[in-house]
């Protein structure tokens, strides 16, 4: 539904916002859904460069909506999985930064959103789980971009115990990139995008493709695809003004081109 999710663009930045606060902001089918229709509206928005993904009231999001995973067949909740997983890979395609603002708990595909995410800042109060052990439903999902933000032996701990990490812990394994007091999230959030967002559009689009694109290969098959994306990138009108504007002590006028 519509209404389950709150879409605010204020270029250079899009904030999308989990509006189910009544449901621990859970990802139900209508929501997933909703998500992925706006990141694919928001990628061809060339007046946004940066995304955030907040929650609504005072938790970020609980993970899949349970009242919709008992009782279903097979193909259902192949269905659902799908779903999730459309979603969490069109975080990393779109060609704008995702930042995570979690406030609150993150826990099972609410910390697989997170891990999803390019970035992220956490209040101080925030808690990140995988507990799916816990209720007979293993967070076999969320393990994926968990394993690849934080590492084997930790995303097993997560796994295996369904035990919560505190904001500190999260920030300590890599998992958020700051954690600030409750009362400065949407400010810090802010500026981190209006950092990145001073770069040129398509700069930040080559370099999050090559990240993607490079970070499960070995090193020589990775040599071998950000030298190629660097040729293009210097090649290209903005690589062409950066490195100049740089040389010449001004500031940098983007064409995105």
């Amino acid at each position: 539904m519509a209404e389950d999710l709150l879409v605010e663009l204020s270029p250079p930045i899009a904030t999308l916002r989990l509006n189910r606060p009544q449901r621990r902001n859970a990802l139900s089918m209508d929501l997933m859904q909703t998500l992925i229709g706006a990141l694919r509206d928001i990628s061809s928005n060339k007046e946004v460069k940066v995304v955030i993904v907040a929650g609504e009231g005072p938790v970020f999001s609980a993970g899949h909506d349970l009242s919709e995973m008992v009782g279903q067949d097979l193909s259902d909740y192949r269905r659902i999985f799908d779903v999730c997983t459309e979603l969490m890979t069109s975080i990393q395609k779109i060609p704008q930064p995702v930042i995570a603002q979690v406030a609150g708990i993150a826990t099972a595909a609410g910390c697989q959103l997170v891990a999803s995410c390019d970035l992220a800042v956490a209040s101080q109060d925030a808690q990140f789980a995988t507990p799916g052990v816990l209720i007979g439903l293993f967070c076999s999902t969320p393990m994926v971009p968990l394993t690849r933000a934080i590492g084997r032996k930790r995303s097993m701990e997560m796994l295996l115990t369904g035990k919560p990490i505190d904001a500190r812990t999260a920030l300590e394994w890599g998992l958020v990139n700051r954690v600030v007091p409750q009362e400065e999230l949407t400010e810090a959030t802010r500026e981190l995008a209006c950092e990145i967002a001073k770069a040129s559009s398509l700069v930040l689009a080559i370099g999050k493709e090559a990240f993607y694109a490079q970070i499960d290969l070995d090193q020589p098959k990775a040599y071998a695809h950000t030298k190629e994306v660097m040729s293009t990138n210097a090649a290209a009108a903005d690589g062409q003004e950066g490195m100049t504007a740089f040389l010449e002590k001004r500031p940098a006028c983007w064409t995105n081109r």
